[in-house]
């Protein structure tokens, strides 16, 4: 049985563009020891869409709500944080750290379609979930299509004529 599969040559340059900025932090990371730094990261974000709302999901476990920053201003959406280092264990008992300290800033261009007036942001078990509603006339809207009506057909009749 043959499989066909779908080419897709820009398939693979998000893979690839996490792979390039992985081997290129890990090669930095060589030259320096295991220590702690704070640096920049970018929290990883879900966007989807339905007809009533664009909605983000942001992972930002260990962050504290009041560390978190949401704008919008002039069509785009400015996420900005910070997770600071827990001050409880000394510097040098850590081993090894994998997990990301340091501010983060995420923006996103809204679209046309988002009434930002009545945009909500929530917080829950390490998960920032902004929703950003859609305005009343971008939503989609069904029509109704009417068979028949308002058609009139009119059919003329014509008296028989006399034969003179």
């Amino acid at each position: 049985m043959t499989v066909l599969t779908r080419f897709e040559p820009f398939r693979e340059f998000s893979t690839l563009q996490d792979r390039l900025n992985r081997l290129f932090r890990e090669t930095y990371r060589e030259g320096q020891d295991e220590s702690l730094t704070t640096s920049s990261f970018a929290p990883a974000v879900d966007v989807y869409e339905d007809e009533h709302n664009v909605s983000l999901k942001i992972e930002v476990p260990g962050i504290d709500e009041k560390d978190i920053d949401v704008r919008i201003e002039n069509n785009t959406l400015t996420v900005h944080g910070e997770r600071k280092i827990e001050k409880e264990e000394k510097e040098e008992n850590y081993r090894r750290v994998e997990r990301h300290y340091g501010s983060f800033t995420r923006t996103f261009n809204l679209p046309t379609t988002v009434d930002s007036e009545k945009v909500s942001a929530n917080y829950d078990k390490g998960v920032l979930k902004i929703t950003l509603p859609k305005k009343a006339e971008a939503k989609p809207k069904q029509i109704k299509v009417n068979i028949g009506a308002g058609v009139e057909k009119t059919i003329e009749s014509k008296a028989p004529s006399k034969a003179a």
